[in-house]
């Protein structure tokens, strides 16, 4: 049933939700098809411009732009794809969540849980003797284009998966909670062609899936999730030097070597694999959802003028 429907029929009527999403990803695979053709036509202009559909060619910048080009028609496609449904559904854009007023602090606190869980994650790795640190290499370029690829990643993903699937979900008689689960075991599913797929990263991917929409629930905006995506890629991979979901995408500040592949370094996968992940997300969500029924509970318990 749909909680728009509920309010004595004063709201219109709208597509059920089991229709609704199926419509909107076939739509977005037909625009993702059309727009990365373009993009590849795009990249076959740039001198070594394939090495972006290549991860396993070292990377350099022609590559990293590529790399943006590509997902740049992801984004497209998304946001393509989201508009039409949303008029179809007589919701305006703004439901995506992708406001920014009077959610810009979500921007800080994204990039500040993205930094203490690396602190801890890697800092406990380097006690422990999971990871060693074997060299060093500053490329601000690269670096730079590192960042707007990862921009242009999680924009992609949350706007999608966030945005429009749980948003849609969240538009239901569906316990919230149960949405944010659906939501997210489509975001691991998402990723289950990456290289190096095991139990223990799709079991981190859903814990992601449920990190990154926990905020969501109470926000109902994305500055947290995206913030907070950008940067766990972007200091996972092209500072740390990890594998990110598996893929190396550019070089990296940091060289890492694995004294030993296992379930505590995540091995080939990257720190996503890895168990200190595991632990280190649920602690985050928990304090999410602690948070976030605590601002609830105070908005409920405010009084109202009549």
């Amino acid at each position: 049933m749909e909680a728009d429907n509920m309010a004595g029929g004063k709201e219109p009527r709208r597509l059920p939700v089991w229709a609704c999403i199926p419509l909107f990803i076939v739509i977005l695979f037909i625009l993702l098809g059309l727009y990365g053709a373009l993009a590849r036509g795009c990249l076959s202009l740039i001198p070594g411009g394939v090495e972006a559909c290549q991860p396993d060619v070292e990377a350099r910048q022609p590559g990293v732009v590529g790399y943006i080009i590509l997902e740049a028609s992801m984004l497209l496609a998304v946001l393509t794809a989201a508009l039409p449904m949303l008029r179809l559904e007589r919701r305006p854009f703004s439901d995506l969540g992708l406001s920014l007023r009077g959610h810009v602090k979500g921007l800080w606190y994204g990039l500040l849980m993205a930094i203490l869980l690396y602190l801890s994650g890697f800092g406990i790795s380097l006690i422990l003797g999971e990871i060693e640190v074997t060299g060093f290499q500053f490329e601000p370029l690269e670096l730079l284009g590192s960042w707007v690829f990862f921009l242009l990643v999680a924009l992609f993903e949350e706007i999608l998966m966030r945005g429009y699937i749980l948003g849609r979900l969240l538009h239901t008689t569906m316990n919230k909670f149960a949405a944010l689960f659906v939501s997210a075991a489509l975001f691991a599913f998402m990723h289950i062609f990456n290289p190096e797929i095991a139990f223990l990263p799709m079991l981190n991917l859903l814990l992601a899936g449920v990190l990154l929409g926990a905020s969501y629930l109470y926000t109902r905006n994305l500055c947290f999730p995206v913030s907070l995506h950008l940067f766990w890629n972007w200091i996972q991979g092209p500072i740390l030097g990890y594998q990110v979901s598996g893929n190396n995408f550019t070089t990296s500040v940091l060289t890492l070597r694995m004294p030993e592949e296992n379930v505590l370094n995540g091995g080939a996968f990257g720190f996503e694999g890895s168990l200190i992940c595991t632990v280190l997300m649920i602690v985050c969500t928990i304090l999410i959802v602690w948070w976030g029924e605590k601002q609830e509970a105070i908005s409920l318990a405010a009084p109202r003028s009549c």
